[in-house]
This record gives structure tokens, sequence and C-alpha cells, in this order.
């Protein structure tokens, strides 16, 4: 479809780290309603998506021609301890979007996420055949399965390890370690056997605005290019900050936090970006690159 000013997008979802992306990404371009239970920013409406008469009414009052259905669970211990409110939030809601773009003849975009592999393989691309370990990525593999069965016009993002959105908003890896810089600590420690594709929002938003001008329906793989461990983000981190000489890095197993994060997590959440690559429409940059332009842009008091 071709995107203009009178183009309509809803995006539930928007008060996260993802939708704050696709907001700045397109507010001066497109007509956008976003949406979030937690009213954290003046330009949201109020939204609940398992409440689907809500839903309802929202969407049929904006007529969009795309939906942005960014809303989901994303804490792996909350949902291990609450199932049903994981499956109301990252799947009937899921059903929800799907009934009613079909009723507005939207296109419908989900975004969807690494955590849905087993970890089994070193890499997974988008043909790999899913099989989730714990109760985040079985929700929200169960919202890709009926999205595929149900949409003709769909789009499914699969995201790695999201980092965006600055300090307030950054529930992720990136935020945890500038929390702990803040607190004064002198050595990190952190994990050197979870490995993955970190993803910038605001890569991710444009690539995902670029495949809405196609016509290439489908399920991706959407991350950065290259892949690392946790502990290797972390040392990039510190070398960003120009902190790599003042703080030390030590190298811990999945076991040293096992009370903390409880969830099981896969090995491995590498993603290979095939399809996109296939088709040309691959826009994001290698993870290093993205991490630095982040920290400069939301960290930038933490550059020495």
């Amino acid at each position: 479809m071709k995107l203009n000013d009178k183009t309509k997008i809803l995006i539930t979802g928007g008060g996260g780290m993802l939708g704050d992306a696709f907001y700045h990404t397109l507010k001066n371009k497109y007509i956008l309603k976003a949406t979030d239970i937690d009213l954290n920013e003046e330009w949201l409406d109020f939204l609940d998506v398992r409440n689907f008469n809500q839903y309802q009414e929202i969407v049929h009052e904006f007529n969009p021609e795309i939906i942005l259905h960014l809303a989901a669970l994303t804490d792996l211990e909350y949902c291990e301890k609450n199932i049903s409110h994981t499956y109301l939030t990252n799947t009937i809601s899921v059903e929800n979007a799907v009934t009613l773009a079909k009723q507005v003849g939207a296109t419908l975009v989900y975004i969807s996420t690494a955590g849905i592999f087993d970890g089994q393989q070193e890499f997974y691309d988008d043909w790999s055949q899913p099989n989730p370990i714990n109760a985040y990525g079985r929700s929200k593999y169960m919202g890709e399965i009926y999205v595929e069965k149900n949409m003709d016009k769909y789009f499914v993002f699969r995201a790695g390890w999201m980092m965006g959105a600055g300090k307030l908003k950054d529930k992720k890896f990136v935020n945890k370690i500038v929390k702990q810089i803040e607190n004064g600590t002198k050595e990190l420690n952190v994990v050197d056997d979870k490995l993955g594709t970190p993803t910038y929002t605001y890569d991710f938003a444009k690539n995902v605005i670029g495949m809405l001008e196609t016509k290439f329906y489908g399920i991706y793989n959407l991350v950065c290019e290259e892949d690392c461990s946790r502990y290797d983000v972390a040392c990039e981190m510190l070398k960003i900050f120009n902190l790599d000489n003042q703080i030390k890095v030590r190298k811990v197993k999945s076991a040293y936090f096992e009370e903390e994060y409880f969830a099981p997590r896969p090995a491995s959440e590498k993603l290979l970006c095939k399809k996109l690559k296939y088709r040309g429409k691959y826009l994001m940059s290698d993870w290093k690159t993205s991490l630095k332009i982040y920290l400069n842009n939301s960290y930038s008091d933490y550059i020495l």
C-alpha cells in the first residue's frame, strides 16, 4: 500500500519502548492514534486491548488503515508467575486485533520475539520451527499462529534483545547496566552463556514502515546485524562510556542469577533476517553502531 499524510495508523502499546520509537518516527508523516493502559505521555489515549468492546470502539471510531499491535507483557518472570494474565494480554488481545483489522479492512502488524525458539540451534532464520520454552514465548507464538491463519494483509516481525526509549522507559538490559553504573559499581557480573541479536527500536520502526509500503505480507525476523552475548554488550557499553578502564566486567553463568531470573531462557536467540535481505528490504545497522547511536542519543550525560 502507498502511505501518505492521510494514512491512519493505530498504535496499541504506544507507551512502551517500541511504541515510543514508532510514535516519534511516524508522528509528522501520518494521522496517528497511539494508545496504552499506562498513560505516560500526553499523546496517549487509554485502551486496554484485552477488552474487546473497548478495542472495537476505538478501531471503528478511528477507522485505521494500519493497526500496529505492540501491546504485550514482556517481563519473563511476571509471565511465568501470571499465566492467565499473560495469555489474555499476549494472545487473546492479538485475536481481538485480528478480528477488528478484518472488520475495517486494515493491515495488521504484530510484533513477535526471538523468544519463541528453544535455543537448541545457534541460529534461527525466518523459516525455523518455533518451540518456546517459557510462558512468554508460548503466548507470543500462539499470537503468531492466529495472525498467520486468519489474516490476509498482515506482517509479523520478530524482534531480538530490544534497546531503545531511554532511561524512563528502557526496561531491558542496557538500562539495567546503566543503573548499576549510576550506583557506583566497580564490577559488573554479566552472563556470557546467553547469545542473541540486539534490536534498536528506531531502526526497527523504520524497517517496519518500509515494509508497509509493500505487499510482501508474512513473517519476518527483524534484528540488528551481527550477534553477541550479554557480556559483549556490557563491554561495548563501557567502551562507549569510556569506563572500560574503571569498571570490570566479570563473566558469570546464568545460574548466578537463577533466583532473580528464574524463567527458562533459550541459550541462543540469534536471528537471521534472510527474508528481508532476499527482498532487498533490510535496513538495520550492526548492533555496535546502533548501540552507540542509542547511548549517544539517550545517555549522553554518561559519556565522558
